[in-house]
């Protein structure tokens, strides 16, 4: 029986980004013939649009460029992904590095000048609290297994 993994789902090709596109990692995708790896967009989960205008975290809130608060839809988002993590077993979440919910390490710094600074997305923050082993696209390796 194949284990489920959380992923981001720009990372499988899914356009749901920012910017409407998509950031398909080869590497993540073929992982699909030997886990079962279970789609997940946690700012589109917490009923912002695609595409939308760019967020960073800001202090305690995250903000869009354009300084609306969208605070509350990051956290909808996230404590969605973390139902659909427990309702699938999910051991480990496999995100997109540098983004508002998912970013693992490193974000944006809130500027939105490419500058990045150490921490965790609103999701990857819930995750890793939650015991779930929360991994950047970079970091998966040909020898990936759990």
């Amino acid at each position: 029986m194949k284990k489920n993994i959380l992923v981001s789902a720009c990372l499988l090709g899914q356009s749901c980004r920012y910017d409407g596109k998509s950031k398909p990692c080869e590497r993540v995708i073929a992982l699909k013939d030997t886990y079962n790896l279970i789609p997940i967009c946690p700012e589109v989960m917490g009923g912002l649009p695609t595409p939308r205008t760019p967020s960073e975290i800001c202090g305690e809130l995250v903000l869009m460029k354009d300084g609306r608060n969208v605070t509350e839809n990051y956290n909808r988002g996230a404590q969605k992904a973390l139902e659909i993590a427990r309702e699938n077993a999910c051991p480990v979440a496999i995100l997109k590095e540098k983004s508002p919910s998912c970013g693992s390490g490193l974000i944006h710094n809130g500027l939105f000048d490419g500058g990045l600074v150490e921490g965790d997305g609103i999701t990857a923050k819930l995750l890793k609290s939650q015991g779930i082993l929360v991994l950047g696209e970079s970091e998966i390796t040909e020898d990936f297994a759990l």
